[in-house]
This record gives structure tokens, sequence and C-alpha cells, in this order.
């Protein structure tokens, strides 16, 4: 029988958006969320179409940025730590070699490799440091070297899908009359929300509609918690 490759399987796909659903589901329900709920309030506050359209730009103009720096310093935070990792793990490889090799069996063994083998398998791997090093870091300290985040990438992806997530709740603003505006802003982003459940279900397997409502329930309570919070503090800080 051949194996051919199932283009269904995600490690055959090679997809580059699988591999960035992170930042793309963070993004987009964050800005979702974070913009309908702050445009809502100051839609039902100010009943001002252009208030309400310049506020909601400037969120998500600040936000969107400062999502996308967050999350290139944090990657490149994590990045950078791994590295000083590896480079602790190849002065260990270098200045105690037989103490590494033996680490290396422990390890083989323990994942289920006859002794004999393990014993064959580090006589070979510790004649290469570079081998050594990937065995090791994949090993010992869980860091796949050839994997390692982009940090840049992961910043504009963040951004990107925050401007897309933003821009939903406000695109109603641009077009229709207040009333049927706020209206129209919920009911599409509620749509959006299990929308891009369905979506990650698509790489996932999961069930569409399960997904779909997990992101839809878990994101219409932020926005709810988030909504109720601000009534109370404007009644409770607010204006006698």
């Amino acid at each position: 029988m051949v194996h051919t490759k199932n283009p269904n399987y995600i490690h055959h796909s090679n997809s580059k958006v699988a591999d960035s659903m992170r930042e793309i589901v963070f993004g987009m329900e964050d800005g979702m969320v974070s913009t309908l709920g702050a445009i809502t309030g100051i839609a039902g506050a100010t009943f001002d179409p252009f208030t309400t359209v310049l506020a909601g730009l400037v969120i998500i103009s600040v936000e969107s940025i400062s999502m996308g720096v967050g999350e290139f310093l944090s990657s490149k935070s994590r990045k950078e730590i791994d590295q000083r990792i590896l480079h602790e793990e190849k002065e260990e490889i270098r200045d105690f070699p037989e103490e590494e090799r033996k680490e290396l069996l422990g390890m083989f063994i323990a994942d289920g490799w006859p002794q004999d083998v393990a014993k064959k398998m580090v006589q070979v791997t510790s004649q290469d440091k570079e081998l050594m090093l990937r065995e090791m870091a994949y090993r010992e300290l869980k860091i796949v070297p050839d994997k390692m985040t982009n940090p840049l990438k992961n910043g504009f992806i963040m951004l990107f899908s925050y401007i897309i997530g933003g821009g939903i709740p406000l695109s109603p603003y641009f077009f229709l009359e207040m009333k049927g505006a706020i209206i129209c802003s919920i009911v599409i982003t509620l749509i959006a929300l299990f929308a891009l459940g369905v979506f990650t279900s698509h790489f996932s397997k999961r069930n569409p509609i399960k997904a779909g409502f997990e992101m839809f329930a878990l994101a219409t309570f932020a926005a709810v918690v988030g909504y109720v919070v601000g009534k109370i503090a404007d009644v409770s800080l607010g204006p006698k």
C-alpha cells in the first residue's frame, strides 16, 4: 500500500494560517469585543455619529499598535531567552561532554529505547555537536531551534488582526443612522465572533457549531461584563 500525504492533515498542509492562529484569533476577538464595548457605550451616551466614529478609529489605532508592539516584544523576549538557554546548553556540551552524554542516555531510555540501542544513539549523536545540541534542546529544554517564533511577523499579524476585528463593529456607523447602527454593530459582531470560532474548527477539526458557539459565548460574556462594569462606574463615579 502506497502512503500518500493526506491534505486534510494539518502537519501535511504547511499552513501559514495555522502557524499564526494564536495571533489571528487573539487579535480579531479582542478587536471585536473591545471596540464593540467601547463604541456602543459612546454611541448610547452621545448619539453622535461623528464622535462615535472618531472614538472608534482612535481606539482601533491605539489598541492595534499596542497589541502589535506587545506581541512583538513578548515574542522577542521569549526568543532571546530560548537563544540564551541554547547558548548555555552549548557551553555545557563543550565543557562537560561526558555528563551531557549521560543525560541524553537517560532521556533516550526514559522515552522507551532499549539500553543497548540508546547507547548506540548517544555514541552517534555525540560525534556531531550540532546534532547533540538539537537533541538536548528538544529532549531536555523542550526547545526546537528551527521552529523559533518570528517576533516581527507575530507583531504584524496581531496588529492587522486587531484592525480587522475592530473594523467590524465600527463599520455600520459609516452607513446607518445611530439607532440602526448600534443594533447592526452588535448583530454583525456576534455573527463574526461565531464565524471566527467556525473558522478555527477548520484547522482543529472540532465540531464547527460547537467551536463557533464557544467563541460566541465567551466573547459575549466578556463584552457584557465590560458593559456592566462601565455602567456601574458611570453611576457610581459619574457627575451627580
